[in-house]
């Protein structure tokens, strides 16, 4: 039982199979070409529609939310002087350090890149772990003549998620990114976002909607499984967000006029209930979040969530729940595997209405 009466939420609850095949290695030929499985969240009723179909649930006035981060190419290959090689997944560039060479990353082998181990990346090009911080991750330093973030996107790959199980290609540095990516800063893609077009988010606009950005800097930990044997008991990563006073403007407009609130992907979902009052109003805010969004949460600011499908036991499969009714998405989750949809991060959406 929960603090409050309630029957516990396990992990395993939120588990099902999906074929290893229905993993998408790869994104559809074109953005708009991904299915889309719509789920009504009151009566569990679903439809199978094109991605382009978006537009006929969307109506004037509504708020279209999208997470306008940027994925930078965050993975550093490279070689110890021993000739081994070496991997350098780069976090987030460490706020006491103004000119941005020190960082918080993760490193491969861990065991052997210790403090003073220098990685050469490329000739001109090395990283230095400083320190072990206590979460296991690495303080390091990015050693070169050149700006450092020149150094990074002219040497680093994109850090494809470990269920894509090829080599990073030049292509993923457009596909695995939105068309309206601006602020740089995040080590996965809002994958929700990968199927629209600039054309289709102008059709979005004609309509009448607004196309209201956010920023969350998505993080490594959009990845991890949720270990925890009980959901209530998982302490969800923290990632930074900003809420500027145009968007929350427009918000605000829409809950006025009683229209709807979409969010694209769940970072877009999980930024605006931070930044929601108590009564669905916004107000210009940012900083760290490490909101946990799973059932019996109560949405403030949320009427319909556009999204990808995601991994069993994730935090995310728990946040469309706690929207749609964990019975509701499971139950969709094996139509989607019945009628071969594609799964994860190149894979097809599903509209919550």
């Amino acid at each position: 039982m929960t603090a409050e009466g309630r029957p516990a939420l396990l992990t395993a609850d939120f588990d099902y199979p999906l074929p290893e095949d229905l993993v998408a290695s790869h994104p559809a030929d074109r953005r708009e070409d991904s299915r889309l499985l719509v789920l009504d969240r009151k009566t569990g009723a679903m439809a199978d529609r094109a991605f382009p179909d978006l537009l006929s649930y969307l109506a004037e006035g509504d708020a279209l939310v999208i997470n306008d981060t940027r994925v930078f190419p965050a993975r550093l290959l490279g070689r110890k002087p021993t000739g081994a090689r070496a991997e350098i997944l780069l976090l987030r560039p460490l706020p006491e350090d103004e000119e941005g060479r020190t960082w918080r990353a993760l490193v491969r082998p861990g065991g052997k890149l210790k403090p003073g181990r220098v990685v050469e990346v490329a000739d001109g090009f090395a990283v230095r772990v400083e320190d072990s911080l206590a979460d296991g991750s690495r303080r390091v330093r990015l050693e070169g003549d050149l700006d450092p973030w020149e150094l990074v996107e002219r040497h680093g790959e994109v850090p494809l998620p470990p269920y894509i199980r090829r080599p990073g290609v030049e292509a993923d540095r457009e596909r695995y990114q939105t068309v309206y990516a601006r602020e740089r800063g995040s080590v996965a893609a809002p994958t929700a976002g990968l199927h629209f077009t600039t054309g289709l988010i102008e059709q979005i606009e004609a309509l009448g909607v607004s196309v209201v950005p956010v920023t969350l800097h998505v993080g490594v930990g959009t990845f991890r499984p949720v270990d925890a044997a009980r959901v209530e008991d998982h302490r969800m990563h923290s990632e930074w967000y900003d809420l500027s006073e145009g968007s929350a403007r427009l918000l605000n407009r829409a809950r006025a006029a009683g229209r709807r609130v979409w969010a694209v992907g769940t970072t877009s979902a999980r930024t605006l209930e931070t930044a929601a009052a108590a009564d669905g109003s916004f107000e210009a805010t940012g900083g760290w979040t490490n909101l946990f969004i799973h059932p019996p949460y109560q949405f403030r600011a949320v009427d319909g969530l556009l999204t990808n499908f995601h991994l069993p036991r994730s935090s995310l499969l728990m946040l469309v729940s706690a929207l749609a009714g964990r019975d509701h998405v499971l139950e969709a989750y094996r139509h989607a595997v019945e009628q071969r949809y594609r799964f994860y991060s190149y894979g097809d959406a599903m509209l919550v209405v």
